[in-house]
């Protein structure tokens, strides 16, 4: 059996289907914003907690599979699909109005490229390298998720 742990992957996707991807995201915020103005929803309320799932940054602090993991539960569709859900089913106005709020910011995130996080940094997502040095030759991934140097 091959040590999948130390070969290198890209850890992203690429071409089209990165393309269709933040497009899916776009639509997410589009329609998420939309369905919120249909709604009747406070605006200032919207521009307060849009950026809330950002504070998730702060893991980062705590190191980067930290980051990774309180980034990625903050990004991820679960939590905020579960509490739509669970503003339909106890019929709460202000329940749905957060998760259409953090929704549309996760659909915001991923149009811009900004994907979910590997160990490896903050700037490794499943989108993409992303910061000031994407477009350089960076480390690739290995199966874990960790760095490895390009130049071996």
């Amino acid at each position: 059996m091959a040590d999948t742990a130390s070969q290198p992957i890209t850890g992203t996707v690429s071409g089209g289907l990165r393309t269709l991807l933040r497009l899916e995201g776009l639509a997410l915020f589009a329609g998420m914003t939309l369905l919120y103005a249909v709604w009747g929803g406070y605006w200032w309320i919207y521009a307060v907690l849009f950026l809330a799932p950002d504070l998730s940054f702060l893991g980062y602090l705590a190191g980067p599979k930290a980051g990774a993991v309180v980034y990625n539960a903050a990004h991820s569709y679960m939590a905020p699909m579960a509490l739509m859900t669970s503003g339909f089913a106890l019929a709460s106005p202000l329940t749905l109005s957060i998760a259409m709020i953090w929704l549309a910011h996760i659909g915001f995130d991923r149009a811009l490229g900004y994907g979910l996080k590997y160990f490896a940094g903050f700037g490794f997502t499943h989108l993409g390298r992303i910061g000031k040095d994407a477009a350089k030759t960076g480390p690739s991934l290995r199966a874990n998720g960790s760095a490895q140097s390009a130049a071996r």
